[in-house]
């Protein structure tokens, strides 16, 4: 014989309450739960986003700086730890040189120190 729905045969090994007079079940309200850590997590994920970003940019910089200096013209082997200073050739070549731009009139676009990686930063 087949029972209703609503009736168990063991009863009393249930987690909750099986007939009309046992306590309601009620589910909390975790809406705001949620949307706390919702934005928890969010603020998290921009912050580091915005970190990879700036890190991304830095990078970016630095690989045009690189591309900048090494596809210039200079005919010497620069050392480490020594500033030397980029200028605009009149054949539009660019060219890189010890003399610092007080000394000569040249079209002077920047000075660079070479670090101990072999990169070139801008000073």
């Amino acid at each position: 014989m087949s029972k209703p729905d609503n009736v168990s045969d063991n009863p009393g090994i249930l987690p909750y309450g099986s007939n009309v007079g046992a306590p309601a079940i009620i589910i909390e309200n975790i809406g705001g739960w949620k949307q706390k850590n919702v934005e928890k997590v969010n603020k998290r994920i921009l912050k580091k986003y915005s970190e990879l970003n700036e890190e991304m940019q830095k990078l970016i910089n630095d690989y045009n700086t690189n591309q900048l200096i090494y596809s210039a013209k200079f005919n010497f082997e620069p050392l480490i730890g020594e500033t030397y200073h980029l200028y605009s050739g009149k054949d539009g070549i660019n060219f890189l040189s010890l003399i610092s731009p007080s000394e000569w009139k040249q079209t002077y676009l920047g000075s660079f120190i070479l670090d101990s990686e072999n990169k070139w930063e801008k000073i």
